[in-house]
């Protein structure tokens, strides 16, 4: 390992400190009672509050002034400022904990603990009068400096040097955090978005429940899969896709609401919108249909809405999303129809191919009726659908696990909901049939022989589950982190995850 110059004198300053007797790495819990933004929002000088305080946290920044220094503590609410005065936190006659300790061995971004009462300095910041300084654990890397200037000419804070760069980021999340912590607010309004959904389906009496991870057949989706080796059972196994089937055998046992929020993982390309490991949440109700579905998902993202902003509407990159009951609807082929001025519902695959030729949408041999429409579709249609809107009642070769639609021959009872130009969830009314689920897996086997390499395998115990009977069942899969990148108004998928998948670093 290269150290940096900074990297060595840091080094150094530790074996400083241990020759000192000062353990760069105490074991003591130190006990904090307050946090930066609670002082900053409840602190009134003429209650004389907080008079006895303790906090920890990131040194940021000191400023030496003799016997005297003013220094900056961020913990995980914000930044609050210290005073440190050599002759309070050095009582006695030895002043090595300011002199050497404060003033020459501590760097910044390393770990105090501070004990004290806060005070208004002259010119009205709240600050902490520093009784009692504790290093509770020393950086030996230094953090980015993010510069900030005013501009003479506006009187605006320009920050300029910052740590901006997104493959830093997205590797160093850790630092990301540090040096830009308005990213953590978009992980917080994350884990505030599970929590509001989570809250939504309890309230309905659905049960959260787990399924296997690792399984002998993947199924659920069209996806290509990570494949693995159990040694003990000397079996191949795969990463899941979907937890779809696991979680309509809960159905076929007896529940009539279950839900999962699933770690799922596609061997597939990687983009602003894809990543191989993704959270989605998958529910499955007994007794409903799509159509009860889609009100349950207008009703419950309005309610997501709600809890993270406080309105309906959310800013997303240029447009003003509005989530308020009811979205707007079409079928697939009145969408298509819509956008392109060609009706395709009764043509064939040639038909199909030489529209989309003329469309200038790419093919390839192996694609069936499906996924040409799937390409007309995502190509013409989906980029313009910015405000949520269902997209209905799709081809039957497009949905092997999706109920034949009760009107329309040849279409399925499925939907799903597009925002931003981007699917956030997909239902179905489950094909609970199960003499017609097994002619829809064969119907995916030939696909696979033609070369789709995404085409589902055929699952005999999850049809011997549908041969004991599955009643009614409305399905739905919400992907958790399309929908938090647009309640967190994100550019990309990476924006949303903490540790996003990389290619390897290749150097330094």
């Amino acid at each position: 390992m290269i150290l940096s110059e900074q990297e060595i004198l840091r080094r150094n300053k530790l074996d400083e400190l241990k020759a000192l007797g000062i353990e760069p790495y105490p074991s003591e819990l130190f006990d904090v009672n307050f946090s930066a933004q609670e002082i900053h929002d409840n602190y009134h000088p003429e209650l004389n509050n907080f008079q006895e305080v303790s906090l920890a946290g990131r040194l940021m920044s000191v400023r030496v002034m003799g016997k005297a220094s003013f220094a900056e503590l961020m913990d995980s609410s914000g930044r609050i400022q210290l005073y440190v005065n050599r002759d309070e936190i050095c009582p006695g006659e030895d002043k090595t904990l300011y002199n050497t300790v404060f003033k020459k061995l501590l760097d910044l971004g390393d770990f105090i603990g501070v004990k004290g009462y806060v005070f208004n300095t002259q010119v009205g910041e709240t600050s902490i009068h520093v009784k009692e300084l504790t290093l509770l654990a020393k950086a030996l890397r230094p953090l980015p400096v993010v510069k900030t200037r005013k501009d003479e000419a506006t009187g605006e804070e320009i920050t300029y040097d910052a740590f901006t760069d997104p493959e830093q980021r997205y590797r160093q999340r850790y630092v990301d955090m540090v040096v830009n912590p308005q990213v953590r607010e978009t992980f917080i309004k994350r884990t505030q978005l599970v929590q509001a959904m989570r809250n939504y389906l309890n309230d309905k009496g659905y049960l959260e429940v787990e399924t296997p991870i690792l399984q002998p057949l993947y199924g659920g989706a069209a996806a290509r899969p990570f494949k693995t080796h159990h040694n003990t059972l000397d079996m191949t196994l795969y990463l899941r896709i979907a937890n779809e089937l696991y979680l309509k055998r809960l159905i076929v046992g007896g529940f009539d609401g279950v839900y999962e929020f699933s770690k799922d993982f596609r061997n597939e390309g990687m983009s602003r919108f894809h990543n191989p490991e993704f959270t989605q949440m998958e529910l499955y109700v007994a007794y409903k249909d799509y159509n009860w579905m889609m009100d349950l998902v207008e009703e419950m993202v309005e309610r997501v809405a709600l809890a993270l902003h406080g309105k309906t509407e959310v800013q997303v990159g240029d447009n003003v999303i509005n989530f308020q009951r009811p979205w707007q609807r079409y079928t697939m082929f009145e969408a298509i129809e819509k956008f392109t001025g060609v009706a395709i519902g009764e043509m064939d695959e040639a038909a199909l191919r030489e529209t989309a030729a003329k469309l200038k949408v790419g093919l390839d041999p192996s694609m069936g009726k499906s996924k040409i429409i799937d390409e007309i579709f995502g190509e013409h249609v989906e980029p313009k659908l910015i405000q949520p809107t269902f997209i209905t009642d799709y081809p039957v070769e497009m949905s092997p696990l999706a109920k034949k639609h009760r009107d329309h021959p040849g279409l399925v009872e499925r939907f799903e909901a597009i925002c931003n130009g981007k699917e956030i969830c997909n239902a179905f009314s489950e094909l609970n049939d199960p003499i017609d689920q097994r002619q829809r897996f064969e119907d995916q086997l030939e696909l696979g022989k033609r070369g789709d390499t995404e085409a589902m395998v055929l699952d005999e115990d999850f049809l011997r589950a549908l041969e004991y009977g599955m009643p009614p069942t409305a399905g739905l899969g919400i992907g958790i982190d399309r929908l938090s990148m647009i309640m967190t108004n994100s550019h990309s998928i990476q924006d949303v995850l903490f540790f996003p998948q990389m290619r390897p670093e290749t150097g330094g």
